[in-house]
Formats: structure tokens, C-alpha cells, sequence
């Protein structure tokens, strides 16, 4: 009763102060509810109120972003920086176009990123940003404007040891080239303050690649820790992003069977599975043309498309979320475990409600939470900034088997800290404290700054 009266007097305080973020309180609630008791048996952190210092940002920056649309329309978009912990490191994390893009939903962003940069045992810090600006629809032209507009004022904000943003939902390889730009003339500085950027200009091989591969390492890390692995198995994967697209890669190259795909507009199911070349086709429909996935059925008519819908009731072993925060919730979660899944690994940012995650440890299937399952983008932004300050690039090779490490070592960390003593591994606890105690005893050592 004591620890429950605990974490319910932390949480009222937190709700107290950010009543209006649903969000940022639902990141905080997972967070408390396994890393308090353990503040609680560990002398060295309680009484020192670390866990309120966390959920509190360092620095919160708002901005105005004014630009021109191609009718010579000025239009206004809000922008953001959130610096939420730099206690390990300079602040790092994705900038987010998006329309729903809110303070609430960059904080729970920023919070978990402080814990998965931790995770990844860089010394990084954790951040977030992005704008209210939707990319969908708009021009090459309307967007460089707008990203420049948006670094214009950013710029005041960051640099290669204070913040490096990277790209998120909206802001792919165009956006960071033109953020890039942006900064390196106001600057005039070439430094690695983004990651995301092109080969030919201090990006890192397999950096598009290493959030849907990390996910999958991850995966199979927790199938090999139960003697399995993906070969033969159905895969379930929610978006067609970034993310999804290599996440698809990755299954396929381990022998599994990838069976959807979605956008906003609703999933596409394919029986006969999505191959290499299938997944070829998508990455053209989405990432140069732009188009919606049901357009997939204009090459493969054999394929469903189920508007409106997410995949989350097509019968798999291993379902993959990787497209927004909520997709996932409760009804869902029980679908899939009443068809057979034994494995769920989020590529996206708390893709799944708390109530299906609680649907997921009590049926103890195996569930990696994404801050530590998709931290393989910011593991691998990592090692740009280090290629970075080295002026040096690494193979593909060298940079994939890095990634490989990263991924293992988290899931190691997961273990030592999320062990049940029957023996079943919560993850989301492991995760969790392990990300904690990193950037706790920096915290300390550093003093109440």
C-alpha cells in the first residue's frame, strides 16, 4: 500500500502541473509505475526527488514560423524544441511535422527518448521538436521554404554539442537537406548538428535503415532468448513509412513472412506475403510518389485493402507497430494474442495503449517497449556524430554489425533489470530502470542543476 500511495502522490503532482498533456501523463505513468519501486529500495536515489527533475524539461521553445505558399499565401505554423535531460550528453532527438503535433505529444516523445538514448549506452541526452506543419500535399518549394523558415529561428537553439535534432513522422532525407542547408549559411559552419543527412554530406550508411532494423534485432533477440527465431513465421506490420518499409526488409532477410502493411487510409493484406520485390514497389509508391498504399493493388490485385482499418486482427506469430503513438489498444491486443501472437517489438513511440500493453505481460508473450526495441535510429544517429567528429565513414558492414551490438546489449540490459522471478522477462520494466539508473547517477554525480 505504501508504494502504490507512492507512485499515486508522484503522479497526482505531475498531473498536477501537466493536467492538459494525456500524453506526456500516459509516458509518465509507465515510467513510475516500475521505476518508483525501485527509487524506493535503492538508498543512492530516494529522497532525491530524480524522478520529478526527469518528467520536468530543462528548456521548453516555442516559436512562430512564418512562410509563403505557392500562391504567395503567408501562412503561420507553431514550432517547438523541447531539451528535456542533457545529463549524459547533448540533447538529442527527431523533429516531427505533423498536424497533431502538440507540447503533450513532443514531452512523452522527449521523455522516452531520454530513456532509450540512455539505453543505447551513448552519451546522449534526450529531446524532441518539430511543428504543427502537415508536408502532405505541399511542393518540393512550399517545403523548402517552410524548413528553412523553421531553422531560421531553430538555429538560436542547437549545435553539434548542444542539441542535434534528426528527422521523425514528416521531416525524411528532403527536409533534413534543407534544414541543413538552412543552418549551415546562417552558421557558416559545416558541423554534424543533424543526423538524417545525405552520403554526400556526413550522413552514415544504414541510418534510413536502422529503426525497422532494430526492431527486428530486437525481435529476434527475445525469439533466441525462448530458442526461436522468425524463420517461417506470419508477420503483422502496422505503417509503410520509413520504419515499417526496412522493419519488412529485415523479416523478409530472416525467413519471415511479412503479410501488411498501412497508412492513415487503412492496411493492405497480403496472403501470399509481401517479398522483396513487392516491398520494392511500396518504397516507390511511398517515398517518390507519394501515394496512398491501397494504390498496391493496382500491381498486386490478389491483395486486400481494408480501408479504415488497422492490421491488428489478421491472424500472425509477431506483430510489428510501427507507425503512430495509440495505434494499438486493448480490443486490439486481445485479438491478436486470441490468434496465436507470441511476439510483439514497437518500431513506432508507444505505439500500444497501457491497457493492451497489460493484455500483453499477463498473457507473458514476449513485448518490447519502443524505447527500447526502436532505439536503433537514435543508436545509429549516434554514430554519425561520431563519423562525424572523426571526418570519417564507416562500411555499411561496420555500422550494420554496431547496430547489431546496440540492439543485443539493450536487450541484455532489459534482461539484468526486468526479470520476474518466475522468470518471465518485462521487458518495459528492464528498459525502464536500466534507462533510469544511467542518467540517475549522472544526475547525482552532477549535482541539483
Amino acid at each position: 500500500m505504501c508504494m502504490k500511495s507512492n507512485i499515486e502522490s508522484f503522479l497526482d503532482l505531475v498531473k498536477e502541473r501537466n493536467g492538459h498533456e494525456p500524453e506526456f501523463l500516459q509516458a509518465v505513468e509507465e515510467v513510475a509505475e516500475t521505476v518508483i519501486p525501485y527509487i524506493i529500495e535503492n538508498d543512492i536515489y530516494y529522497g532525491k526527488n530524480i524522478l520529478l527533475r526527469m518528467v520536468e524539461p530543462e528548456r521548453v521553445i516555442t516559436f512562430r514560423v512564418c512562410w509563403v505558399d505557392d500562391q504567395g499565401e503567408i501562412r503561420v505554423n507553431r514550432g517547438y524544441r523541447i531539451q528535456m535531460n542533457s545529463a549524459i550528453g547533448p540533447y538529442k532527438g527527431g523533429l516531427r511535422f505533423h498536424p497533431t503535433v502538440n507540447m503533450s505529444i513532443l514531452k512523452f516523445l522527449a521523455f522516452e527518448q531520454v530513456f532509450k538514448n540512455s539505453l543505447t549506452t551513448l552519451p546522449m541526452g534526450g529531446g524532441k521538436g518539430g511543428s504543427d506543419f502537415d508536408p502532405k500535399g505541399k511542393s518540393d518549394n512550399e517545403i523548402m521554404r517552410f524548413c528553412h523558415a523553421f531553422m531560421s529561428e531553430l538555429f538560436r537553439h542547437i549545435g553539434h554539442n548542444t542539441d542535434v535534432p534528426a528527422g521523425d513522422i514528416g521531416v525524411g532525407a528532403r527536409e533534413i537537406g534543407f534544414l541543413f542547408g538552412m543552418y549551415k549559411k546562417i552558421s557558416n559552419g559545416f558541423t554534424g548538428v543533424l543526423t538524417g543527412k545525405g552520403m554526400s554530406w556526413g550522413g552514415s550508411l544504414i541510418r534510413p535503415e536502422a529503426t525497422g532494423y532494430g526492431t527486428v534485432y530486437f525481435a529476434q533477440k527475445m525469439l533466441e532468448n525462448k530458442g526461436d527465431n522468425f524463420e517461417g513465421k506470419n508477420v503483422v506490420i502496422s505503417g509503410s513509412g520509413n520504419v515499417a518499409q526496412y522493419a519488412a526488409e529485415k523479416v523478409i532477410q530472416l525467413g519471415g513472412k511479412v503479410l501488411t502493411l498501412s497508412d492513415s487510409s487503412g492496411y493492405i493484406y497480403d496472403a501470399e506475403g509481401i517479398n522483396i520485390e513487392k516491398l520494392a514497389f511500396v518504397m516507390q509508391l511511398k517515398n517518390e510518389k507519394r501515394a496512398r498504399i491501397s494504390e498496391y493493388l493496382e500491381a498486386y490485385p490478389n491483395a486486400e485493402f481494408i480501408k479504415g482499418k488497422t492490421p491488428w486482427d489478421i491472424k500472425c506469430d509477431i506483430a510489428l507497430p510501427c507507425a503512430t503513438q495509440n495505434e494499438l489498444n486493448e480490443e486490439d491486443a486481445n485479438i491478436l494474442l486470441n490468434n496465436g501472437c507470441i511476439c510483439v517489438s514497437e518500431g513506432a513511440n508507444m505505439p500500444s495503449t497501457k491497457d493492451a500493453i497489460t493484455a500483453f505481460h499477463k498473457a507473458k508473450i514476449l513485448f518490447a517497449p519502443g524505447k527500447a526495441s526502436n532505439a536503433g535510429g537514435v543508436a545509429t544517429s549516434g554514430l554519425e556524430m561520431t563519423q562525424n567528429s572523426l571526418r570519417f565513414n564507416w562500411t555499411r558492414e561496420e555500422v550494420d554489425l554496431k547496430l547489431k551490438d546496440i540492439m543485443s546489449n539493450i536487450h541484455d540490459a532489459c534482461i539484468e533489470y526486468g526479470k520476474d522471478e518466475d522468470g518471465y522477462i518485462d521487458y518495459v520494466k528492464g528498459a525502464n530502470i536500466a534507462g533510469f539508473v544511467k542518467v540517475a547517477d549522472a544526475m547525482l554525480a552532477q549535482g541539483i542543476v
